[in-house]
């Protein structure tokens, strides 16, 4: 049976901006393609990509950002790398996770509630670069010179080996290589309130590794969110698998300039 493609149109000159909001945040829900009428102001100074219908322009916010050919390849792709770096660097995660247990006291694994496409909530794995019962006071955001990261996770860090964990997240495909970075529900909360159109954010994949992470640093306020989400929003607007190599190049650039954080 041939599946139908629904789509809203929003087309009034006077726009209420909560309305709309809401409008973009239940079509993301409901897989439904949404087009907006842009202020001409956002069609003259190229803030806008749009298509015509009649001659009118309007803005395209998609449900299905890839074709399905395009999230085929970039399954496969997920899978591929993932595979090839458990092999290749598993020797390189026997010795991270045998000096984490030789220089602090905790588990190897550092697991962590995260919600992932569509709000759905999976167990995210790294190996431990804090200390243990980092957040018994609860939910914080990191810091620039964190106290709780142990001196050995510091070097972690700085060479993103305490994400090669997420590896396994990506072959259970809860995750991507690429994508946005995935929050925790707390935060999530929070940053709905804070801004609108978050939930847009939720509409694909998290990744180990992102626009946002390459061009951006840690979390450590709302303020530090906002800036990353515009780089989030970009990569999602404009999802391509060549966009993923990039992201990728980029990465391996900044791990081996140890410019992680």
């Amino acid at each position: 049976m041939k599946k139908i493609k629904s789509e809203v149109l929003i087309a009034s000159e006077q726009k209420d901006k909560n309305l709309v909001l809401t409008t973009l945040n239940y079509c993301a829900d409901e897989n439904v393609h949404v087009k907006i009428m842009p202020e001409l102001s956002e069609i003259f100074s190229g803030m806008a990509k749009t298509k015509q219908i009649y001659g009118i322009p309007l803005i395209e916010v998609k449900s299905q950002l890839l074709s399905l050919p395009s999230r085929a390849a970039k399954r496969l792709i997920d899978i591929f790398i993932s595979l090839f770096i458990i092999t290749v660097l598993s020797p390189v995660m026997l010795i991270t996770a045998f000096i984490i247990k030789l220089t602090s006291k905790g588990p190897v694994l550092y697991s962590q509630t995260r919600l992932g496409r569509h709000s759905k909530a999976f167990k995210v794995y790294k190996f431990r670069s804090m200390i243990t019962n980092a957040e018994e006071s609860g939910p914080t955001w990191a810091e620039k010179d964190d106290p709780r990261v142990t001196a050995f996770g510091k070097f972690m860090r700085k060479l993103r080996l305490d994400e090669m964990p997420q590896f396994f997240n990506v072959l259970m495909n809860e995750m991507s290589i690429v994508g946005p970075r995935p929050e925790r529900p707390y935060f999530v909360e929070q940053l709905k309130k804070e801004i609108p159109y978050y939930t847009r954010r939720l509409s694909v994949k998290p990744g180990i590794t992102g626009w946002a992470q390459v061009k951006h640093t840690y979390d450590t306020s709302v303020d530090d969110v906002k800036k990353k989400l515009q780089y989030d929003f970009y990569y999602i607007e404009n999802m391509s698998l060549s966009l993923d190599f990039k992201i990728m190049m980029n990465t391996l650039f900044v791990i081996f300039s140890m410019k992680g954080h």
